[in-house]
This record gives structure tokens, C-alpha cells and sequence, in this order.
């Protein structure tokens, strides 16, 4: 059979078959680009830890995330005064010092922007007693440095009534289920969490019993005090991780006009347009 050496001519496409292949270039284009464009942020996760250890004699260690690398401490602290008495203390290097154990140190390494949340009453600044529900966000009042005092109890004199300070005490009648508020670094990037506590009071003693804590996987996204699992909607702070919005497929209807089609569908995405 004889090969036609003739040369060939290419065939001429009738414009409505020439427009309907463009459209599907179009869209079969801006499909790749949509399936790379609409991937989402991370999805938000509670890790939670149950516990229930009383806070005893030496600092307790507290790894949120359980990377090995301790977060802070938390610390019954004996004072050494003329009359004594005791603090709750959350510590980001306690260490012994020849005498005593102390939570003051000029080396913290890993941790030492680690931060916890507190409060003012009466011209001092304490660790803040956050209640159930309460969030944990950036732009709250943070404490980075050496410790956060929770509450203290002074021994009276003989002629004295103990001295009560801090929310975590609450003047002698303690507290149940409330949350320290943490602030703490993931491979360079700071999280959110809490540790719950429990404080029961009697004469002019305490006691503190750790009881669970948390953290929010995604660096720089809020956490509510008590949240176990799941995920939430607390807004971020100052620190907030930057998020793409998670948008819907689009449309084959859309993607069959397309790129004007693809152009009002992104418009509909838009968080500026949401209703």
C-alpha cells in the first residue's frame, strides 16, 4: 500500500468546536490550579492529658506536648521568714541553690519565653485563676520570665490571722476546677494550654492537687479553658498563625463557562462576600 507523500493540511475547526475546546482548556486548567489553591489550614485539635497528682515537695514537671521538654513547673513553696509560710508557685527553671529549692534562675534555656497568664489584685500581679469556659488567647496578659505566684498563705504571729493572697487561694476558701493560662513554644512557635488545679484550704495550710491539662495543636490559636477534645472557635491574638480560608470546590457549572465563571466563583468564596 503507497504511502500518500503529498503534504498534509491541517483540519480547519468550525469556531463553535474551536470556542468549546478552549472552554474546556480553561477549565481543565483551572481545576489544577483549584485542587493545589484549596487546601485548608490545619485542623484545629485539643491534646488532653488526665492527672491527678498532688503537688508535694519537689517541683512537679509539666510536658504539655509531651516532647520531652519540660514547659514549666508547678511548686509548693515553703518561705523561709521570721513567722513562714507557703506559696503555689509556676516555674519555668526552679533549681537548688545550696539551700533550697528556688524558682529565680539567670539560665532557662528552651523555655525562657514561656509564659503564663495572670492578673493584678491589690498592687500585686498573680497567676490568673481562669474559669471554665473562660478563652486563652494571645493579646491576654502574660507573664514570661522566671514564675508566676498562684497563691500564698503567710503563717500568723500569736496575736495574727493567716495572711491569704492570690485568686488560687481566694482568702482561705481555695478553689475547684479553675485553669492557669500557658503560653508556650513549639519549634519556635508559641501554643496555647492550661493546667487545671484544684486548692483546699484548712487553717493556715493547702494543699494542690494538679488535676488534667492541654494544649492547642496549632501555634497561635486560642484554647477555652476545660476543652477536652474537639475544636473550637476562639479567634487568635497577636500571635495568631496566618490561615487560608477553606473554600468549596468549585462548581462544574463554573468551571464549564470558564474563567469568567471561575472569577464569580471565587467573588462567592470570598470571606469579604460571606454573608
Amino acid at each position: 500500500m503507497k504511502r500518500d507523500s503529498r503534504p498534509r493540511t491541517s483540519a480547519k475547526l468550525s469556531e463553535s468546536v474551536r470556542k468549546q475546546l478552549n472552554t474546556y482548556a480553561l477549565a481543565a486548567s483551572a481545576a489544577g490550579v483549584s485542587a493545589l489553591a484549596l487546601v485548608g489550614p490545619a485542623e484545629a485539635k485539643i491534646v488532653y492529658t488526665p492527672a491527678n497528682i498532688q503537688i508535694i515537695g519537689k517541683p512537679l514537671p509539666i510536658d504539655l506536648n509531651h516532647d520531652g521538654v519540660v514547659d514549666f513547673f508547678l511548686f509548693h513553696y515553703g518561705f523561709h521568714t521570721s513567722t513562714g509560710g507557703n506559696a503555689l508557685l509556676a516555674c519555668l527553671n526552679p533549681f537548688f541553690n545550696e539551700t533550697r529549692t528556688v524558682c529565680v534562675s539567670s539560665s532557662l534555656g528552651k523555655n525562657a519565653l514561656n509564659a503564663f497568664r495572670v492578673v493584678e489584685s491589690n498592687g500585686a500581679e498573680w497567676g490568673a485563676a481562669v474559669k471554665p469556659g473562660a478563652k486563652i488567647v494571645g493579646g491576654e496578659q502574660f507573664r514570661s520570665g522566671h514564675y508566676a505566684n498562684l497563691g500564698q498563705v503567710a503563717f500568723p504571729t500569736y496575736t495574727q490571722k493567716p495572711r491569704w493572697g492570690g485568686p488560687w487561694v481566694d482568702g482561705g476558701a481555695g478553689v475547684k476546677n479553675r485553669y492557669l493560662g500557658v503560653k508556650f513554644q513549639i519549634n519556635g512557635r508559641f501554643h496555647f494550654g492550661w493546667a487545671r488545679l484544684t486548692v483546699k484550704t484548712q487553717g493556715t495550710e493547702f494543699t494542690a492537687t494538679l488535676t488534667g491539662y492541654a494544649y492547642e495543636t496549632i501555634a497561635g490559636k486560642g484554647i477555652i479553658a476545660g476543652q477536652t477534645k474537639g475544636t473550637d472557635d476562639v479567634p487568635g491574638g497577636p500571635d495568631a498563625a496566618l490561615t487560608a480560608p477553606t473554600l468549596e470546590p468549585a462548581t462544574l457549572a463554573a468551571l464549564a463557562v470558564g474563567a469568567p465563571g471561575l472569577s464569580i466563583w471565587k467573588r462567592k468564596q470570598s470571606p469579604l462576600n460571606a454573608d
